[in-house]
């Protein structure tokens, strides 16, 4: 469960060993899952979950065994063996990987009843929600959206019946998610959407999805270009970080997507045209003094010069590399996809202010995976100085790798943290 469940890399990689779903997302007992997943490693040769899977079980359990069908059995008891101990309690697991703070993704509708019961415990690391609001974009799909409404209202308190309540509420949950400590929205999309729409016309388009009616692509598209404006004036006004990934094609397959569900790891690589609307998105925010600092992160490689390129448009003189190229993301996190990135964002931005590493395995093991991000950078670096192309000066590399993996995030996000370890 600690390992397997949610993490979709891993389960793709099943799917094409030719394991069955039912030891992937379906109702195999965890000790079968585990055994398919180890079945599948040795398969895994040159791709990242080779290291990954590797560097998990050294760092947390200490396991310096490969992991195979031959020893599957053996690492299942001794990790679990560990589990059952206090030492590897959720809170342990995260003081010992270093964790000073974590943010999770949350929908404007969650109570965050999680959040408050953390806030409330003593431990040494803060946990903060994050704004996710895309639901409140779905109007291209009018029965889903009509109860998502309905959960809004009921979060809120505030009536939806009309787009001014929608907005309202909206705004209400962004400030109860600012009273809970969140500094961070963030975006999945294909693209950023930038038609023009007139705040009548997003009424409009609202009434009718709540009424149930079609709406059509085009109006789909406009208002949700209409709702992107306002959150990002609405994380403007709170001096909040936006984030947005952009690019994938998600739930390719409709026969799995039927059984399995979102985010289950048939997802891909799209090939979208980025650049000109995020150009508009971000110059519409900036044009009225309404832009927010912003982390953009590409899913195809194709992207990397166009998003470096364009974060260094819109820096305000103030904050440093307010508009951030972030991190090689999803399908790009791997040790080719990463170099990629920092040369990119090396050749045409500041690699020092950079924020740093970002995993999206939902896996509670795959801290390792910023070890192996670490590596990654340290080795480039490593081959500049042994090629004269960076001076031997630790002083001025150590500080730049000290603060790529840890302090530009931290004084970046704004976050309240604790004493850092």
């Amino acid at each position: 469960d600690i390992w397997l469940a949610g993490d979709h890399y891993k389960w793709r990689a099943m799917r094409a060993n030719g394991i069955p779903e039912k030891y992937v997302t379906g109702d195999a007992s965890p000790w079968e899952k585990f055994h398919a997943y180890a079945k599948t490693v040795p398969y895994t040769l040159r791709n990242p979950l080779y290291h990954w899977t590797h560097l998990e079980l050294k760092r947390y359990f200490g396991i310096n065994k490969i992991l195979n069908g031959d020893t599957s059995r053996e690492i299942w008891e001794e990790a679990n063996e560990k589990l059952a101990t206090p030492e590897f309690s959720v809170q342990n697991l995260l003081i010992n990987q270093r964790v000073v703070a974590l943010c999770t993704t949350d929908d404007p509708t969650d109570t965050l009843v999680h959040h408050k019961e953390i806030a409330k415990a003593n431990i040494p690391m803060r946990v903060y929600p994050a704004y996710r609001p895309d639901k409140a974009m779905a109007v291209h799909a009018p029965e889903a959206f009509k109860k998502w409404v309905a959960a809004l209202t009921a979060a809120s308190g505030v009536d939806c019946a009309n787009f001014g309540g929608f907005i309202a509420a909206l705004t209400q949950r962004h400030d109860f998610f600012h009273s809970m400590g969140a500094r961070l929205s963030d975006h999945g999309l294909s693209s950023c959407p930038v038609e023009e729409c007139s705040e009548a016309d997003a009424a409009t388009i609202y009434a009718s999805a709540l009424s149930g009616k079609t709406v059509t692509p085009q109006d789909a598209a406009r208002f949700a270009s209409h709702m992107m404006f306002f959150f990002g004036k609405l994380d403007a006004s709170k001096n909040w970080t936006k984030q947005l990934h952009l690019g994938p094609i998600r739930n390719n397959s409709s026969r799995m997507f039927k059984s399995a569900g979102p985010d289950t790891g048939f997802d891909s690589m799209g090939d979208f045209s980025q650049g000109e609307a995020l150009s508009k998105y971000l110059d519409r925010l900036d044009s009225t003094g309404e832009l927010p600092k912003m982390i953009l992160y590409n899913n195809n490689p194709a992207d990397n010069y166009v998003f470096a390129t364009m974060a260094g448009n819109f820096q305000d003189g103030v904050v440093p590399c307010k508009i951030q190229f972030g991190a090689a993301w999803w399908f790009l996190d791997q040790k080719e996809g990463i170099e990629w990135q920092l040369n990119a964002l090396s050749n045409l931005g500041l690699l020092r202010r950079f924020v740093g590493m970002i995993t999206d395995s939902r896996s509670f093991l795959s801290f390792p995976r910023h070890e192996y991000f670490r590596r990654i950078l340290c080795n480039l670096i490593g081959r500049d100085v042994a090629n004269g192309e960076l001076p031997n000066d630790m002083t001025l590399l150590s500080a730049t790798v000290r603060e790529i993996c840890f302090e530009n995030a931290r004084n970046f996000l704004g976050l309240a943290l604790p004493e850092t370890p």
